[in-house]
C-alpha cells in the first residue's frame, strides 16, 4: 500500500513539474529582417560620435571579393528607448550604451526566435570602442553564422534533387529548385539560376591532390586550376573566349573548412577571356585526402551594374552545405 502511495505522490510531482515548465517556457515570436542587415541600438549621441564611426568602420567594411564597394552588413540604427515591440524581433542586433559596468555578452533566442543579439556597455565612449575592437571578429562571426543558417533554412525549403552529384562525385549539396543542371558530365558539374540582370553559376568538380599542393604558391596554382578548367568547360559569349580570374587583382585566400575538412576559401573577380564580362567569385577546395583529391565548389555571378553581395551570399551558403563521401 505504502509503495502504491509512494508511486502515485511520484507521478503527481512529475506532472506538476511538467506543468511548471510549461507555464515557465517563453513562447517567442519568429524573428524578422533583412539577410545581412543588423540593427544597431546606440543612442543618437554615441551613434553620431566616435562609437557610431567605430561600427560603421567594422561592421559596414567593404566585403572581399566583390568589384564594387558593399557593406559586410547593412545596419539600421535606432535608439534604445525604440528597441520594443516588432523592433525587438530583429534576427540580428548589436545593443550599446553607457554603463559603470564594462560588458561583452552574446545571447540566443531571448526576444524572438532564431535571434543572435550582442550586449555592450562601458563608461565612456573609448571604453566601449575598446570592447568592440577586443571582440570584433566574435562579432563578425556570430552574425554571420546567424544569417548562414537563415539563409540555409530557406534554401531547404524547396530543394533540387542532387542524386547525381552523389552517384560521380560523392558529393551531396543543397541547393534550391530554382536552379537547373547546365552541363553533367562524369566529373564536372555546372548548375545555374536566371536572375534578373544576370545569372548564378555553381561549378563542382574534383582534382587530384597535387594540382594544388605541388608547392607553397597554393594561390597560383588555385588561379592556374580555375583557368584551365574555364578553358575547358566554361566557354564565353564570344568564339575562343573562356572564363577566368580576372589578370588585374589577385584574389583573396582563406583557411576554412567544409563538412569538418580543411579547405582553401579563395575570393576574387572572374573574367572572361577575349568578352567584356566580369564579375565575383568565392571557390572552396576541400581537402579529400581518404581519396586523394581536391573536391572544388565554387559558385560566381554575373550581374553588371548591380549589387552581388547577397548574391556570393546565397552560394556561400549552398557550397558550405556540402558533404563528401
Amino acid at each position: 500500500m505504502k509503495k502504491i502511495v509512494f508511486l502515485l505522490f511520484a507521478i503527481a510531482l512529475l506532472v506538476a513539474c511538467k506543468e511548471s515548465n510549461k507555464k515557465n517556457t517563453k513562447i517567442l515570436a519568429e524573428s524578422s529582417g533583412r539577410l545581412n542587415s543588423l540593427s544597431i541600438i546606440v543612442d543618437n549621441e554615441l551613434w553620431e560620435g566616435s562609437v557610431g564611426e567605430n561600427i560603421r568602420e567594422k561592421l559596414a567594411s567593404p566585403v572581399d571579393g566583390l568589384p564594387q564597394q558593399e557593406p559586410l552588413f547593412s545596419l539600421d540604427q535606432m535608439p534604445l528607448k525604440s528597441f520594443s515591440g516588432f523592433a525587438a524581433r530583429n534576427r540580428t542586433f548589436l545593443h550599446i550604451k553607457k554603463s559603470a559596468t564594462p560588458t561583452f555578452e552574446i545571447v540566443k533566442d531571448t526576444l524572438a526566435r532564431p535571434q543572435t543579439g550582442i550586449y555592450v556597455a562601458g563608461s565612456s565612449s573609448n571604453e566601449i570602442n575598446g570592447i568592440i575592437n577586443e571582440n570584433i571578429s566574435k562579432i563578425i562571426q556570430s552574425f554571420k553564422n546567424t544569417e548562414l543558417k537563415e539563409q540555409q533554412k530557406r534554401i531547404s525549403k524547396s530543394l533540387k534533387s542532387d542524386d547525381k552529384l552523389k552517384e560521380k562525385l560523392g558529393v551531396s549539396l543543397k541547393f534550391p529548385t530554382a536552379y537547373r543542371y547546365a552541363k553533367n558530365e562524369d566529373d564536372f558539374f555546372w548548375i545555374r539560376k536566371e536572375i534578373r540582370h544576370g545569372s548564378m553559376e555553381i561549378l563542382i568538380y574534383e582534382v587530384p591532390l597535387s594540382v594544388i599542393d605541388k608547392d607553397t604558391n597554393v594561390i597560383g596554382n588555385i588561379i592556374k586550376m580555375r583557368d584551365s578548367i574555364g578553358e575547358q568547360h566554361v566557354p564565353g559569349p564570344n568564339e575562343g573566349s573562356f572564363l577566368i580570374t580576372e589578370e588585374a587583382y589577385a584574389p583573396y585566400l582563406f583557411e576554412s573548412k567544409i563538412d569538418g575538412k580543411f579547405a582553401y576559401e579563395t575570393k576574387g573577380t572572374w573574367e572572361v577571356k577575349g568578352a567584356f564580362m566580369a564579375g565575383p567569385f568565392i571557390n572552396y577546395a576541400v581537402r579529400d585526402e581518404k581519396n586523394d583529391r581536391y573536391v572544388i565548389l565554387e559558385g560566381f555571378v554575373f550581374k553588371p551594374s548591380n549589387s552581388k553581395r547577397d548574391n556570393v551570399f546565397e552560394l556561400e551558403s549552398i557550397l558550405k552545405s556540402a558533404k563528401i563521401n
